[in-house]
């Protein structure tokens, strides 16, 4: 279409309040832009009201240069115009319209939002005062959203930390306020995390809702936190929405089926109560930690209740939805250093989870603790509302609406690359390179972006995989001839070795993440480490607190170096070559390490398997073990094929267990079956111990148990394996086969 119009005019019929409030947002929009509407132009924008099937409905027609937005209230119109500035470039005080955008709108998903919880434990909303929260509030909205949800305090956070200018709720009201000024809809997050009877619990929530301007939905999670039984829970459901109907007479209430992990047969009993039917639950929200997959809740739940999905679109690992949620095989050297909440634009790998999700669900609120995803916020959101759209032009979209000026075409390479960049090993990633420079290059392009929020974030990660990637290139090379020095039993050269410098350009590139981590938190609030912009944790976002930790042996190498030195002159060089020889087995011998092989060495992660890691916590990740042992394996369950052991040989498992063990401990149930027949049944840690292994090479973090594995059970050199602990559970970081002792 092209239409190009150098003096833009916002027309309205001043007597209607939404259009008249809409031409008021719009024009705000616009003079960010560059654009100051004239009252004579020639080409605009006009709203009109009109009576559609919905609230979230609009229409769009242009005739004589005059784009008419058309929608039954201001929410609709806010959408017509979202769409506009999606679809327009602007140079010098023009407005350039790329694309035809005639035609009827309407939402494929009623629900449509994220959570923006206003709390300590959080990577950046605890540093917003509510003209941050009012803004983000209209960025949701060109994405077509419709609720925002909001939390109270006294939940599970702690006490309110010092970037909190206000208390929760306070917080909360003001937010609700402001949603109501947009026609954005507020649910509440909140949890049963109270000692209270359920009438207690109820004339709680009523006193604290009362203040809200306004309310549409509660959201009582069943678990996390959570732990009452399935009745009990869903009975304070229905009683806090008896007295709060009271006030807010429209209010639904949505539980959801997220179970306590403590209490079983949770889930079977939240759907026993759900078939009664009760009348003042509305819907059924699922997300992490659900009682039910998606599939089984539709089936099990009376089809009067929709269900409302609760993605995580936040967490990278040890959550929902993982880096590649079905391999599960983000490489330790990114999980390690990027972390758990990382700037983490993953839109087509969400776009396909939101494919899966979208045949049972009446829409989402997305789970989010800050705004390292909210790339990912505005894409699944989107999906929600038109999910046919590609993700390449919602990426566009997205760059022409926050990075104006900017080549919209080279923004959505830019964040594709990004996404990709976490694809295997980043030493084996030629890719990082070229996306930091797409980065570099959009950076030195667009000066006026130099302080935007969003467009530092993905310039963060871009030299934040960089940085990652050249310190593994160049310690690998280290630790590979650290190795050869070791095996020749020569320390003083592998410790130089090890030791050598960064160059210049790889500290000069280190030391300017920490220049955009100050714009980050200047500008949004974002937390990118905790001693100078107040994050709450390490795994809260605070990459600044992780970058540096260890991607390869070389910490551990330099560390059991020095541990050597304090040895007999005599007995360095062996010992030396022990840390060497420690990691090879023969050839009929294997080794198994969730981090470094991860389950594709066995065809892929069974479904509903659990791989935790360890890599970005200092305490276990300190160079005391090698990165082989930064990945847990954690489920009921692991089975694997391996061939290729010689017909008449007795071996032992050697399984890396983590340290569970309690006081008291619970009753446990290991069985062990080689090619079907059972070689181990009894406690959990009752295989052979080995306190020494333990002490030398498992830095009293893992508890080494060794199994008999006879000869009798192979078949042809081929043995099927099974662990399994059908409550405990099975967590080990490494499993070796080795040849049993004579």
């Amino acid at each position: 279409m092209g239409l190009e119009i150098r003096r833009f005019c916002v027309r309205y019929d001043a007597a209607d309040t939404a259009a008249a409030r809409a031409a008021e947002l719009f024009s705000e929009e616009l003079r960010d832009r560059g654009v100051t509407p004239s009252a004579d132009g020639d080409g605009g924008l006009a709203f009109c009201r009109k009576p559609l099937a919905s609230p979230d409905s609009y229409e769009i027609r242009t005739a004589d240069r005059i784009v008419t937005v058309s929608a039954q209230g201001l929410r609709g119109m806010i959408y017509g115009y979202s769409h506009f500035l999606r679809k327009t470039e602007y140079k010098d005080g023009t407005v350039r319209l790329i694309c035809d955008i005639d035609g009827d709108y309407a939402p494929d998903k009623p629900l449509r939002g994220h959570q923006l919880g206003y709390r300590p434990k959080n990577n950046t909303y605890d540093a917003w005062t509510p003209s941050h929260f009012y803004r983000y509030f209209k960025d949701m909205m060109y994405f077509n959203s419709n609720i925002v949800e909001l939390m109270p305090g006294g939940t599970d956070d702690g006490e309110r930390n010092e970037l909190m200018q206000l208390s929760e709720n306070d917080m909360m009201y003001e937010c609700a306020a402001l949603a109501d000024t947009l026609d954005l809809d507020v649910s509440v997050w909140y949890p049963n995390c109270e000692v209270s009877t359920p009438e207690e619990a109820a004339e709680l929530r009523a006193e604290v809702l009362k203040k809200m301007k306004r309310l549409n939905y509660v959201f009582p999670p069943g678990g996390d936190p959570g732990d009452y039984p399935a009745a009990e829970f869903l009975e304070r459901a229905i009683l806090t929405q008896r007295e709060v109907q009271k006030i807010h007479k429209d209010v639904e209430m949505w539980p959801s089926a997220q179970k306590p992990k403590h209490i079983p047969n949770w889930g079977q009993e939240f759907i026993r109560v759900m078939r009664e039917e009760p009348e003042e639950i509305s819907g059924i929200i699922t997300g992490p930690n659900r009682a039910f997959m998606l599939d089984e809740l539709r089936r099990l739940l009376p089809m009067r209740y929709p269900i409302r999905f609760y993605p995580d679109v936040t967490h990278n690992v040890r959550c929902e939805y993982p880096v590649h949620v079905f391999e599960d095989d983000w490489h330790y050297a990114f999980a390690s250093t990027m972390g758990r909440e990382s700037i983490n634009p993953r839109p087509t790998e969400y776009a396909y989870m939101h494919t899966l999700a979208r045949r049972y669900i009446a829409g989402s609120v997305s789970y989010s603790e800050g705004c390292n995803d909210d790339l990912n916020k505005m894409v699944w959101g989107y999906l929600d509302y038109a999910p046919d759209t590609p993700v390449r032009e919602i990426l566009e979209d997205y760059a022409r609406v926050f990075f104006v000026g900017a080549d919209a075409e080279k923004v959505a390479d830019g964040i594709l690359a990004l996404e990709k960049n976490w694809f295997g090993d980043p030493a084996e990633n030629p890719l990082i390179e070229k996306t930091l420079d797409i980065w570099e290059t959009l950076a030195a392009e667009n000066p006026q972006l130099a302080r935007n929020w969003r467009f530092a974030s993905f310039l963060f990660r871009a030299k934040g995989d960089a940085v990652i990637r050249r310190r593994r290139v160049f310690e690998l090379k280290l630790c590979a001839l650290a190795r050869k020095h070791m095996l020749a039993g020569e320390v003083e050269k592998a410790r130089e070795v090890l030791a050598t410098p960064f160059d210049e350009a790889y500290r000069t590139l280190r030391a300017e993440l920490f220049t955009l981590a100050e714009i980050l938190f200047e500008t949004n609030g974002i937390q990118l480490d905790v001693e100078h912009f107040h994050g709450a944790a390490p795994e809260r976002g605070a990459v600044l607190e992780t970058i540096d930790l260890p991607i390869t042996n070389r910490t551990y190498y330099a560390k059991r170096l020095e541990a050597v030195l304090q040895l007999p002159v005599s007995e360095q060089a062996d010992a030396a070559r022990a840390i060497v020889t420690h990691e090879t087995v023969r050839e009929d011998e294997f080794v198994f390490s969730i981090a470094e092989d991860t389950m594709k060495r066995f065809g892929g992660k069974p479904m509903g398997a659990y791989l935790n890691f360890r890599g970005d916590s200092a305490s276990y990740n300190d160079g005391s073990l090698p990165v082989s042992l930064l990945g847990l394996y954690d489920d009921y369950a692991f089975r694997c094929q391996l061939g290729g052991f010689l017909p008449g040989q007795d071996y032992e498992i050697k399984l890396m267990l983590s340290n569970r063990r309690r006081d008291p401990m619970p009753k446990t149930e290991l069985i062990i079956t080689a090619n079907g027949t059972e070689i181990y049944h009894g406690d959990y840690y009752g295989g052979r111990a080995d306190p020494q292994y333990d002490e030398t090479w498992l830095a009293g973090k893992y508890i080494s148990q060794t199994f008999s594995l006879p000869a009798s059970v192979f078949v042809n050199g081929c043995v099927e394996l099974c662990v399994e602990e059908k409550t405990f559970g099975v967590e080990f970081s490494e499993m070796r086969i080795l040849r049993a002792e004579k």
